[in-house]
């Protein structure tokens, strides 16, 4: 039960008119979004990427949830440069976050109690896991642009990123529970009569470090760095994502083949390639009401508060292995954001609980003043006006971002490949190329898409390492009885991200 100290909240007529007014009519997000995921699951990727957009127009222009939404449907639909575009815009947004986290944590903090309209009236700052998935999507882009280079720039921001985010949720909870006790909310929130606590508390919930790192993130900066020559930063980063999600051999591979894979023992005439198999949508958050009782001077005062609730998902897509050529590739599940997104939502469930319950305490004082002062039938409508002022749950959520990710990794011999995704009927083509090589999948049940290939390097044929080149003398004049000596050629290949240029040179 909510406990509340009357002193500490001032009652006036003007807070009574504020909070006995209005009725929150706010749409959903999931209900923006629901059509665009619709046809993009049918296959009809065009279609979604219109619909998005129309809504990221006018004051809109900057929204930070439509602009991730517009750019992972670009992504999908290989407008990689109109990808980027829009997620620079919202990471804009949360670098205005991140800036406002290290130096002036209390204004982010400020919005802890600061609303009686309900969560959904906040501002947005993105779920933590968004946050991080955001410079990671960013660096997929930029690989499927050839721009090796910038793309470690964005993995490096992505652990920058991890850190902040680390430091300003330590502080939060203090901050939370402080104020929870300045306003006299007594209540841990273990008395959610008819919340589903089972959803988050299952054990792939529990297992989770945090709320906001991923394997994905860490692996992908692993294959990165790798691909760059740089196995000092390559190796923690396959160390991180074993640590986030442990026992898989995949994972494992990556990190007990480094060194190998970066000296002269490396496999000559193949290319090393990482699929980045992605299936269906994240999650979205619907909305329980629940009754909270609230005692006043003149007895218990219930009123019904919206949370947001993250069910399992009964249908989540498993992918245990890909067929290329006539090679089964066995695949790792490295980011689940189902069980993300719960893990993300009980973190945060303490300050939604203690938002609400300050919410409430004011609105049972309001609803006791007015059945005091005006008598029963005025009281009869502030009850009703109160629970008019109470939005729907918070749902805002990444939704376009895929349900699973899934990788395999192989050395290939350079050639065309049949590739097929979990038994399943369709079949896609690839052409393998490259010393290093990125191939993005996004599955849906009933649509499979094929994302740009990222290759880097070059590749020399086993046929040509075989059989090393040599010049052969040319004769001297016959009167000196001399010929020159045998030179062999010295072949020097340089690599960027987006170009292998080679020379050839002798001595």
């Amino acid at each position: 039960m909510i406990t509340m100290r009357l002193s500490t909240l001032s009652y006036t007529p003007i807070v009574a008119a504020l909070l006995l007014t209005g009725c929150v009519t706010t749409q959903t997000h999931d209900s923006k979004v629901a059509a665009s995921l619709s046809v993009a699951k049918s296959g009809q990727i065009d279609e979604a990427i219109r619909q998005v957009e129309a809504q990221t127009q006018g004051n809109n222009k900057t929204d930070l949830l439509l602009n991730l939404e517009k750019g992972e449907l670009m992504r999908i639909g290989k407008r990689y440069k109109d990808s980027l575009d829009a997620f620079e815009v919202a990471d804009t947004k949360v670098k205005i976050w991140e800036e406002t986290a290290k130096s002036s944590p209390q204004k982010l903090m400020g919005q802890i109690g600061a609303t009686i309209m309900g969560d959904a009236s906040r501002d947005y700052e993105g779920q933590d896991y968004e946050k991080v998935m955001l410079t990671t999507r960013m660096a997929m882009d930029r690989l499927n642009l050839g721009d090796l280079d910038t793309a470690r720039v964005d993995i490096k921001r992505t652990h920058e990123r991890e850190a902040v985010i680390a430091e300003f949720r330590s502080k939060e909870t203090a901050e939370a529970e402080k104020e929870a006790k300045d306003k006299g909310v007594a209540s841990t929130g273990k008395e959610l009569n008819g919340y589903p606590v089972e959803t988050l508390n299952d054990p792939e919930v529990l297992k989770l470090k945090n709320g906001y790192q991923n394997a994905l993130s860490h692996y992908l900066a692993g294959f990165v760095y790798e691909a760059l020559n740089e196995p000092g930063l390559a190796a923690p980063g396959y160390r991180k994502a074993i640590e986030l999600r442990p026992d898989l051999p995949v994972l494992e591979d990556g990190l007990k083949g480094l060194d190998q894979r970066t000296s002269f023992r490396r496999k000559k005439g193949v290319t090393d390639v990482l699929f980045v198999i992605e299936a269906g949508n994240s999650p979205a958050r619907q909305s329980k009401k629940i009754a909270f009782p609230v005692p006043t001077g003149r007895g218990l005062v219930t009123i019904s508060f919206a949370f947001p609730v993250i069910y399992p998902d009964p249908n989540a897509p498993v992918i245990n292995s890909i067929r290329v050529g006539n090679q089964v590739l066995p695949t790792a599940l490295v980011t689940d954001f189902n069980v993300m997104a719960r893990k993300a939502l009980k973190d945060e469930l303490p300050g939604i609980y203690t938002r609400a319950a300050i919410r409430a305490v004011t609105k049972g004082l309001v609803q006791d003043q007015v059945n005091k002062n005006f008598g029963p039938l005025a009281g009869l409508a502030a009850n009703l006006a109160v629970a008019a002022t109470e939005s729907p749950a918070d749902d805002r959520m990444w939704r376009t971002l895929p349900d699973r990710v899934f990788v395999a990794r192989a050395f290939l011999p350079p050639g065309d490949y049949d590739l097929n995704f979990g038994n399943r009927g369709d079949v896609s083509k690839i052409t393998v190329d490259g010393r290093y090589m990125v191939v993005p999948v996004r599955v849906y049940q009933d649509k499979t898409y094929l994302g740009d290939l990222a290759k880097f390097g070059s590749v020399t044929p086993v046929a040509q390492l075989e059989a090393e080149p040599e010049v052969k003398a040319a004769a001297t004049p016959k009167s000196t009885g001399k010929t020159k000596p045998v030179v062999k050629a010295k072949t020097v290949t340089k690599t960027t991200a987006t170009a292998t240029t080679t020379t050839t040179s002798t001595k």
